[in-house]
């Protein structure tokens, strides 16, 4: 199973424009996860319409429409994994261990907020946490990203998705 991972899009239904290479690996995907800071409920509908089914979550400057639509946490089960999906996950320091504590029924975790790709993994547990960065807003990362995981026999594997400057 192939999961296309987008965080802060920060788009307004006056400006929907994700990059191309973005929006065709978001095509591509089974299933597509959203970290929020989408904006507004009408970018959510527009995602939704690109065809595979999306699990989303809402950010901090999401509009009140799309703060009652979505949670502000979820799990996710797809190909025998069990992903959490939260938008602010706290400081740096100690997240991977304080998010494992937080949902330790999931093997993962993938998040948004600061605009900053992270991949990290607990090599005793295997519990990993994934930030896909920014495909529209890349604020202090010098690219801007998105993520895919492939998802086999319940392993999720993240890259992260360069998709220029």
């Amino acid at each position: 199973m192939l999961l296309a991972i987008i965080s802060d899009t920060h788009l307004s239904q006056d400006v929907w424009e994700l990059p191309e290479a973005c929006v065709d690996r978001l095509e591509e995907a089974d299933e597509i996860l959203h970290a929020g800071d989408f904006v507004s409920a009408g970018i959510y509908t527009d995602l939704r319409a690109i065809g595979p089914p999306v699990h989303a979550v809402h950010g901090n400057v999401d509009d009140l429409q799309l703060q009652h639509l979505l949670p502000t946490a979820r799990l996710v089960k797809v190909g025998g994994a069990k992903i959490a999906l939260i938008h602010d996950a706290g400081p740096a320091p100690g997240r991977l261990e304080r998010l494992r504590k937080r949902f330790p029924r999931c093997g993962a975790v993938v998040f948004g907020h600061s605009h900053i790709p992270q991949h990290e993994r607990d090599e005793a547990s295997g519990f990993q946490i994934f930030n896909p960065g920014s495909p529209t807003d890349r604020r202090r990362s010098p690219r801007h990203t998105m993520g895919q995981a492939r998802v086999e026999d319940g392993e999720v594997t993240f890259e992260l998705v360069d998709l220029g400057p």
